[in-house]
């Protein structure tokens, strides 16, 4: 049990577990040794092209039926790895790519952070040259955001939610996300008539509940598609494969695609924590500043109700407290944002 345990988290985050040898070692400075006796550099050529034939080999990837709608995908990889992974990906698929910032070079040309703001030259490049749809991953290719055939950037929540309503219809099975991921997975999960098991934010907790619970999907909401049955990890290219997959399933445009789900709004927010985040004290007066809901204090404090939900966070990372809303409306979530920053300033 423990070697088949060990076999399908092979390539995973390590858990907080497998942390803290590490972790133990660093603290004491039991066996630290000098800088030019760390050890030698293996390589593994040809690591690239293999990644691609597994998911070529992708028991749902329908290479002809992408290729038949003749797709044509901006791509803008910031100057990282996925500068010759991803037109690789679309090339062996049929689908014309327009590389933009696609070198090696590793010097961003914008910040690498794949939000809106910062997709500019993307959301041009789609107008410009006509494309259906644009692809920005990060500069470790494991998180992937959508632009449409007009160039609007999506949500970076919204790619998770896409593949997931994807891999559900041929691959029914449970979903993981974190608690701080759009609900539109709940959403897609119901319609497929599953059910989306909710952890603490970070990729580790996630692998852990998707290998608990034998999920078939799962990831979180920046972007982060997992898709166990190929590796145990976030990954743009797969999330490439389902959303191109989707679309020519559905013979459905992007806009179209993400038109059929339910509008919601979600703000995030953030305010430098110059105090302990008081959970028990900010617990206790949730429900007279936000009313009747569900509490989840598995990281931080996340409340859910008719309204909505917010998660507030203290950062695991930076000394700031992180809030993040999601309502039908952005003024709906704005709303959620201030009453909860309020109630935890004030504590």
């Amino acid at each position: 049990m423990e070697r088949a345990q060990a076999a399908r988290r092979a390539g995973a985050v390590p858990g907080r577990r497998r942390q803290r040898g590490p972790a133990q070692l660093l603290d004491t400075g039991r066996g630290h040794v000098a800088w030019d006796r760390l050890g030698g550099i293996a390589r593994r050529d040809g690591a690239d092209a293999r990644h691609i034939a597994a998911l070529l080999d992708l028991p749902w990837l329908e290479t002809r039926a992408i290729a038949a709608r003749g797709f044509t995908a901006v791509v803008d990889a910031v100057e990282g790895a996925g500068g010759e992974l991803v037109p690789a990906l679309l090339a062996a698929l049929g689908v014309r790519c327009v590389p933009l910032h696609c070198g090696l070079s590793g010097l961003f040309p914008h910040p690498a952070e794949p939000t809106p703001a910062n997709l500019a030259d993307l959301s041009a490049a789609v107008r410009r040259e006509g494309a259906d749809l644009g692809f920005a991953v990060d500069p470790d290719v494991d998180r992937l955001v959508l632009a449409d055939a007009s160039g609007r950037v999506l949500n970076e929540e919204l790619t998770l939610a896409v593949a997931a309503d994807f891999l559900l219809g041929r691959e029914p099975g449970p979903v993981a996300i974190n608690l701080s991921t759009t609900s539109l997975v709940e959403v897609v999960a119901a319609r497929h008539g599953v059910g989306v098991t909710r952890t603490p934010v970070g990729e580790a907790n996630v692998v852990d509940a998707m290998l608990r619970e034998g999920a078939v999907v799962g990831g979180e909401g920046n972007g982060g598609v997992i898709y166990p049955a190929l590796h145990p990890g976030r990954d743009a290219l797969v999330g490439i494969a389902m959303v191109l997959q989707h679309l020519a399933d559905t013979g459905l445009s992007l806009a179209e695609l993400v038109g059929s789900y339910p509008p919601v709004a979600m703000i995030k927010d953030k305010f430098d924590q110059d105090k302990p985040f008081a959970a028990d004290d900010i617990k206790a007066g949730l429900e007279l500043a936000l009313g009747a809901g569900a509490i989840d204090d598995r990281d931080g404090l996340r409340w859910s109700g008719p309204a909505g939900w917010v998660h507030m966070r203290p950062s695991n990372t930076e000394p700031i407290v992180r809030v993040i809303a999601e309502a039908a409306g952005e003024e709906q979530a704005r709303d959620l944002v201030s009453r909860a920053r309020a109630l935890c300033e004030r504590i």
